[in-house]
């Protein structure tokens, strides 16, 4: 059965985030839907401000205090997790969902060495003792790449490089196997060399254990070359989300298009960078309508400004908000008329 077939991990419907219970403020994360499938990567775009940390908080539930989710589902597994109590999340997240943040001495103890910083996450979800959970520890250092891990057990963060503490972070992410990774920016903070280093031992343990992935980032490259599905989200909602490469070949939204122009070009020396003029609009200053409205170079008055616009698919798995593209169907269909 193909990842297209098979049901998701990950099921993502109508998400809207709210922000201080105002029925009158646009919502932060709008009618936000997407599927990750196990062995597959999808990853969310856009510029910051876009809602894309929002989107992964709320699947974790841990939204800041402000923020409410007023409508939608997000299944895991079929296990609806706006179902769940507290109690209920703790237990999910570690064991069914992972997590790698961006900024690793941020998410580590600095007081706890790392071999006790994962034994502990064994010792929670999977009822290990502290003999077992440390050798389990070892192993997945092992397992990442950690040199002389053995050692390395009862090193501090401190004590480790920048590319060493993400590994470790991976190996408490994946310790108790979950089906769900979350990866919001994981390689912001490294260097090339290591960034490629890290994305292809995601990579890797993705496909050993048929883990499904939530990829954050606002790095096209990085997307291009580890991601079988993309988002792209503009002010809090979906903007387009297809096949990576039908996004990066055929973008139908012209958001997407922007940011894909703003790429710098291999042989382009001495040429200025595409830029977006303007910037996303703030929380409490989101307009009705298009999102992009004000920075778009197609824009039309009176089209894109109408509210409530809708994602539609245009082509197959290839859907988009934008309401100046039309479906072949359509453009059929007009041309049959005008016959």
């Amino acid at each position: 059965m193909s990842a297209a077939e098979s049901e998701p991990v990950l099921q993502v419907r109508d998400l809207v985030v709210d922000i201080g219970g105002d029925d009158a403020q646009p919502a932060l994360v709008d009618r936000v839907s997407f599927d990750v499938h196990a062995g597959r990567t999808v990853a969310l775009i856009g510029e910051s401000g876009c809602g894309k940390t929002m989107t992964a908080m709320a699947i974790l539930g841990l939204l800041p205090p402000a923020a409410r989710i007023v409508r939608g589902q997000i299944l895991l597994k079929g296990r609806d997790l706006l179902a769940l109590s507290e109690r209920e999340l703790r237990q999910v997240r570690g064991a069914e969902i992972g997590t790698v943040f961006q900024d690793p001495m941020a998410s580590l103890n600095p007081t706890m060495c790392i071999g006790d910083q994962i034994a502990e996450s064994r010792m929670l979800h999977a009822r290990e003792n502290s003999r077992r959970a440390r050798a389990k520890a070892l192993e997945l250092l092992q397992e990442v790449g950690i040199p002389n891990a053995r050692t390395r057990l009862d090193a501090y963060p401190h004590e480790l490089s920048g590319g060493m503490q993400q590994r470790v972070m991976i190996a408490m992410a994946i310790s108790c196997e979950p089906a769900l990774l979350i990866a919001d920016e994981p390689t912001t903070a490294l260097d090339v060399t290591i960034q490629a280093e890290i994305l292809e031992l995601l990579g890797e343990l993705r496909s050993s254990s048929s883990m499904a992935m939530l990829l954050v980032t606002h790095d096209l490259g990085v997307v291009a070359g580890n991601a079988d599905q993309t988002v792209v989200m503009y002010a809090g909602q979906v903007a387009e989300s297809a096949g990576t490469s039908s996004v990066f070949a055929e973008p139908l939204h012209p958001y997407t298009s922007a940011l894909l122009r703003a790429i710098p070009q291999n042989g382009a020396a001495h040429t200025r960078l595409a830029s977006i003029p303007g910037r996303v609009p703030a929380a409490g200053h989101l307009p009705i309508g298009c999102r992009f409205f004000s920075r778009c170079e197609h824009a039309l008055a009176g089209t894109c400004d109408a509210p409530d616009p809708q994602v539609r698919q245009i082509r197959p798995q290839h859907r988009t908000s934008c309401v100046r593209v039309e479906s072949p169907a359509s453009k059929t269909s007009e041309e049959a008329r005008g016959e």
